[in-house]
């Protein structure tokens, strides 16, 4: 009789930390489940959109690739027309550069009136008479020389003044800088102007 009840005993024992160690099996995924953070909805709906978004191909990556760069120059010229200097190409920005510019455009020179100059020669040249084409060709020969000329001072006297007023500074291409804008006419010139002739900061 007490053998019986003894058994009895050790199998309610048995049964109890069975259940035990059924119940703590269970509980062990929720509470790893809720020791994770739960995305926000925006973290939700951003990778369910990364989900359904197909890979791009090679052609297409490569129209949003110029169209990138498209918008990218189109901003840095109405930051150019601005003048605002965040917003300029790499070969626009700096102090040195900005003082080719000004010295520039506080100059008159011949270059800036190349293309209204070219149109009179050009004209002259078609009239029919011998006299006055010579004349034209003759005009041609005279502003291409005055040109080159005026162009290389205005190279070298921007390399030297570069040098003085910014010793640091590499100094590489400011010549090439200053004549491909001083090529330009003065109202299409980009970055827009910020001095007037006669008059250098």
């Amino acid at each position: 009789m007490f053998d019986r009840r003894k058994s009895q005993q050790q199998e309610a024992r048995q049964a109890q930390s069975s259940d035990s160690q059924q119940s703590g099996s269970t509980s062990a995924p929720q509470g790893s489940s809720k020791g994770r953070p739960t995305p926000s909805r925006r973290e939700a709906e951003a990778a369910r959109k990364q989900r359904v978004k197909p890979a791009l191909n090679k052609r297409e990556a490569m129209q949003r690739e110029r169209q990138r760069v498209k918008e990218q120059r189109a901003k840095s010229r109405k930051a150019m027309a601005e003048g605002d200097e965040r917003h300029f190409m790499p070969r626009d920005q700096g102090p040195a550069r900005k003082f080719v510019r000004n010295f520039v455009d506080s100059r008159r020179t011949i270059a800036e009136f190349f293309l209204p100059i070219i149109v009179v020669i050009l004209v002259l040249t078609l009239i029919p008479v011998p006299q006055i084409q010579v004349m034209g060709t003759f005009a041609w020969l005279v502003v291409m020389v005055v040109m080159v000329l005026d162009l290389i001072l205005l190279s070298r006297k921007v390399k030297k003044e570069v040098r003085e007023r910014f010793p640091d500074d590499p100094g590489k291409g400011h010549g090439l800088y200053a004549v491909s804008r001083a090529t330009q006419m003065r109202r299409l010139r980009l970055p827009k102007p910020n001095v007037k002739p006669g008059q250098l900061e």
